[in-house]
C-alpha cells in the first residue's frame, strides 16, 4: 500500500468514534483472555487439590496396611506385603498406583501385567534428587504416559520409625474435558453478549461523537472566522458539557476583549494618524509662508513710489505671492483628497488606450509606451485610472536625476492571468532600503517638496478595485511599479 492509514489525518469525529470502537474492542479481548486465564487457573488448582487429597488419604490407607502385616516391613517384602492390597487400593481411590525402591527401580504396580511395560521400570536421576533435596520428600512431575498428559506425584513411604522403605508414584490423569466444555460454552455466550454490546457501542458511539464535536465544530468555525478587522459574533450553545461551556465562555470573553482593543486601536490609529497628517499640513503650509514674509518685508523696505520701475517690481511682488498662495492650496487640495476619495465612476473601457491618452499630457521624449495586445477591457474609473498612470509616471520622471544622460521611462501594458497589469520602468537612481517599507505611507516623501500623498492615493483607489501594487528597487538601476487590476467579465 502506498498510502500508510494515519489516525490523525482523520476528522477528530471518526477519531473519537474509532476510539472508542477500539476500546470496547479491547475491553472485550481483555475480559475474554483473563476469563480464559481464571478458568484454566480454576482446572489447574482443582486438580492439584484433588491429586493432594488423593495421595493423603492412599498414604494413610497404605501406612494402615504396613501397620497391620504379618510380613517384616522391609522395602524387598513391599511387593509380598501390596500383592493382594494394592489393586484394593487402587480400586478404592480409582488411581494407579506404583511402588518403586529407593534407587527408582519398579517393585510393584497396580496395573495389569500386561500393561506394565508401559510404566517406567526405573525413575530417572534428576526426579530422584529432587525428591531427596525436598524437605517434604514429596514432588509432582508432569509427564506423558501412553501419549496422555499426567501429574505424577513422587513421595517417600516410611515404616513405623519413619525410616524411608520405597518411593510412591502416583499417575494422576487430568481430565479437562469438563472445563473445557465449560470454557467452550462460555466463549460462546461471551461471544454472544458482546456481539449486542459491541453493536449498542457503535451506535453510542455514533452519538456520542456527534455530540461532541458538534459543540468543537461550532467553536472551531468561529475561531476561524475571528478577525479583528470585523464584528464577530458570540458563541451561544443551549447545552453542553461543563468543559464545553468553559471553552464558549472563554471565547466570548476574548471576542469582548478583541472588539475592545480593536476600538481602542482604531481609535488611535486615527488619532495618531491625523495628527501625523496636522504636523505635515503645518509643515507644508508654513514652507511657502516664510518667502511670502520674507517677500512683502523685502517690497516695503524698498518700496519708492517714485522709483520708475514701480509697477514691474509690483508685478514680480503680486506673482510671487500668487504662486505661493497656489502652493498652500495644492497643499489644501492633496490634503482634501487624500481624506475623501471621489465616488467611482465605472464603465467600460480599453485600458491600453487610456494609458496611451494618460502619457500625452508628458512632454519628456524619453517615455516609452508599449502594449502586448490592442486592447484588453475592463471596468474602471476613467479619471481614477489616468490619476493613478500620471502619478506614476511624474515620480519616475522625477526619480531621474536632471544631470543624468540616457533617461528612460518605459510604461507597458499586458494582460495575465485574468488580470491587467500596468508597468511603469524608470532607470533613476532608486529607492534606498530603509525607505522601501515606508513608499506607501501618507506622510512619507524624499522630494523637497509636496506631501507625499501621491502614492498614498494611489495605493488606495487600486484597493478599492481589488487591485495590487507592487515595486521593485535597485539603487542606481532604477525602479519599476507594478499595478494589477481584476478584469471584470
Amino acid at each position: 500500500m502506498d498510502r500508510i492509514f494515519n489516525l490523525k489525518n482523520l476528522s477528530l469525529r471518526v477519531r473519537i468514534f474509532l476510539s472508542m470502537i477500539f476500546l470496547t474492542i479491547f475491553a472485550s479481548i481483555l475480559i475474554a483472555a483473563v476469563s480464559i486465564y481464571q478458568f484454566r487457573q480454576e482446572a489447574k488448582e482443582y486438580h492439584q487439590d484433588r491429586l493432594e487429597r488423593k495421595e493423603n488419604a492412599i498414604v494413610e490407607h497404605i501406612n494402615y496396611v504396613i501397620q497391620n502385616t504379618t510380613y517384616p516391613v522391609s522395602t524387598e517384602n513391599l511387593s509380598n506385603i501390596f500383592k493382594d492390597r494394592i489393586h484394593e487400593l487402587a480400586d478404592i481411590h480409582s488411581m494407579e498406583i506404583n511402588f518403586f525402591d529407593l534407587q527408582g527401580k519398579l517393585i510393584i504396580s497396580s496395573k495389569a501385567g500386561f500393561k506394565q511395560d508401559s510404566i517406567k521400570p526405573l525413575i530417572d536421576i534428576p526426579t530422584l534428587k529432587i525428591l531427596q533435596s525436598t524437605l517434604e520428600k514429596r514432588y509432582v512431575a508432569f509427564e506423558k504416559i501412553d501419549g496422555q498428559q499426567f501429574r505424577s506425584s513422587y513421595t517417600y513411604i516410611k515404616d513405623v520409625k519413619f525410616k524411608p522403605l520405597a518411593i510412591l508414584n502416583l499417575p494422576y490423569q487430568e481430565d479437562t474435558t469438563f472445563y473445557d466444555s465449560e470454557l467452550q460454552s462460555f466463549l460462546i455466550r461471551f461471544t454472544q453478549v458482546y456481539t449486542l454490546m459491541f453493536l449498542i457501542a457503535i451506535v453510542l458511539s455514533y452519538f456520542l461523537s456527534s455530540y461532541i464535536t458538534k459543540s468543537l465544530k461550532i467553536i472551531s468555525d468561529k475561531i476561524s472566522e475571528t478577525n479583528i478587522n470585523q464584528q464577530n459574533q458570540k458563541i451561544v450553545l443551549q447545552e453542553g458539557s461543563r468543559e464545553i461551556n468553559l471553552l464558549v465562555a472563554s471565547y466570548n470573553k476574548m471576542v469582548d476583549e478583541l472588539q475592545e482593543s480593536a476600538t481602542k486601536l482604531a481609535q488611535s490609529e486615527r488619532e495618531q494618524a491625523w495628527r501625523e497628517m496636522a504636523k505635515q499640513v503645518a509643515h507644508e503650509i508654513k514652507n511657502p509662508l516664510t518667502p511670502m514674509r520674507l517677500t512683502v518685508q523685502s517690497f516695503q523696505r524698498k518700496f519708492d513710489i517714485s522709483d520708475p520701475n514701480i509697477k514691474q517690481k509690483l508685478d514680480d511682488f503680486s506673482s510671487t505671492l500668487i504662486q505661493q498662495i497656489d502652493t498652500m492650496t495644492s497643499v489644501a487640495s492633496a490634503f482634501s483628497n487624500f481624506a475623501t476619495m471621489p465616488a467611482q465612476q465605472n464603465e467600460t473601457l480599453n485600458v491600453v488606450k487610456i494609458v496611451k491618452l494618460a502619457l500625452e499630457i508628458f512632454n519628456e521624449d524619453y517615455i516609452q509606451f508599449s502594449a502586448l495586445e490592442d486592447e484588453i477591457i475592463a471596468k474602471l474609473d476613467r479619471t481614477q485610472l489616468i490619476r493613478v498612470i500620471t502619478n506614476l509616471v511624474k515620480n519616475a520622471i522625477q526619480a531621474i536625476p536632471e544631470e543624468q544622460e540616457n533617461k528612460v521611462v518605459f510604461v507597458t501594458v499586458f494582460r495575465e492571468l485574468g488580470s491587467v497589469k500596468i508597468e511603469v520602468k524608470d532607470n533613476g537612481k532608486g529607492v534606498p532600503i530603509e525607505n522601501k517599507d515606508h513608499i506607501f505611507e501618507p506622510k512619507f516623501t524624499t522630494k523637497t517638496s509636496g506631501m507625499g500623498l501621491g502614492l498614498s492615493i494611489i495605493k488606495k483607489i487600486i484597493e478599492n478595485y481589488n487591485g495590487t501594487i507592487t515595486f521593485e528597487s535597485e539603487i542606481g538601476v532604477g525602479t519599476t511599479f507594478l499595478v494589477s487590476f481584476p478584469i471584470s467579465e
